[in-house]
C-alpha cells in the first residue's frame, strides 16, 4: 500500500505500538501527578513554569511570543492567554519590539524569576518522586538516551 507521497506505508509492530501507548500513558500520568503536587503547594500550573523557565534562560530574559511557542509545548492561542495571566500577576511584562510595531517582547520580571525558583522547589521534588524513584540511575540514563532518539 502506498502513502499519499508515493512511499510504502507500513504498520507499526506490536512492540512499537506498545511503546507508543506506554509513553503516552506515562506522560499523562506523570504530568497529572506533577500538576496535583503544584496545586497542593498552592502554585500555578506547570505551563507557567515552562514559560518562566524559557524566559529566565533567554538572553536579557526576554523572547518574542513565537519563540516561546517554539520552545514550549503550548499552542499559540493558549500562550496568548497565559502571557496575559502572567502579566496580570506581575511575572512578565510586554515591551514593544523596536523593528516591528506590531510585535512585542515578553520579558520576565524579578517577581517572575522568584516564582520560577519557588515553583522549581516543588517541581524538582515531583520529578524525583514520580520519575526518579521509579528508576535506578543507570535505568534513568538509559531511558533518557532512548527517548533522545525520538527528538
Amino acid at each position: 500500500m502506498k502513502d499519499g507521497d508515493g512511499s510504502e506505508q507500513t504498520a507499526p509492530t506490536a512492540a512499537t505500538t506498545d511503546a507508543w501507548v506506554g509513553l503516552m500513558r506515562a506522560q499523562s500520568r506523570v504530568l497529572a501527578a506533577i500538576e496535583k503536587d503544584f496545586k497542593a503547594a498552592g502554585l500555578p500550573p506547570l505551563g507557567w513554569y515552562d514559560v518562566l523557565w524559557e524566559l529566565v534562560k533567554a538572553d536579557a530574559g526576554r523572547l518574542r511570543p513565537f519563540e516561546i511557542e517554539a520552545r514550549t509545548l503550548l499552542a499559540q492561542y493558549n500562550l496568548s492567554r497565559l502571557i496575559d495571566r502572567l502579566e496580570k500577576k506581575g511575572l512578565v511584562r510586554r515591551e514593544a519590539y523596536d523593528e516591528d510595531a506590531r510585535g512585542c517582547w515578553v520579558t520576565v520580571t524579578e517577581a517572575g524569576r522568584a516564582m520560577r525558583a519557588l515553583m522549581w522547589e516543588t517541581y524538582s521534588r515531583s520529578i524525583d518522586k514520580h520519575v526518579g524513584a521509579k528508576f535506578s540511575e543507570n535505568e534513568a540514563d538509559e531511558l533518557a538516551k532512548l527517548l533522545s532518539r525520538l527528538s
